[in-house]
């Protein structure tokens, strides 16, 4: 059924992280029910507003990544594309920035 899907490491880690926060996510909500807040997106939300909007940021900034990797490697005269880890660190950074701070 996945036969089309390329199993990375950077893919299953991916994955493995927002199984994890979702789960997380839902064990903080029993033990501590959210409340709306309202930081510098333009909304009030709650934690899981905060997840789901750090999340699709997330991926976007691993698509744009991707898209853009093969201009990486032109515009800094690499050998190889960039290491594939350096989006999810970003991506990371971006959804931990939009928990705390959105």
């Amino acid at each position: 059924m996945f036969d089309w899907m390329v199993w990375t490491t950077p893919v299953a880690v991916f994955f493995i992280c927002i199984a994890l926060m979702l789960v997380g996510m839902t064990v903080w909500e029993f033990k501590s029910p959210t409340t709306m807040r309202r930081g510098w997106l333009p909304i009030a939300t709650t934690r899981g507003d905060r997840l789901f909007i750090g999340l699709l940021s997330a991926a976007y900034v691993n698509l744009i990544f991707i898209g853009l990797a093969g201009k990486f490697q032109e515009w800094m005269s690499l050998e190889a594309e960039p290491s594939i880890w350096i989006s999810f660190v970003l991506s990371m950074f971006v959804l931990a920035l939009v928990m705390r701070k959105g």
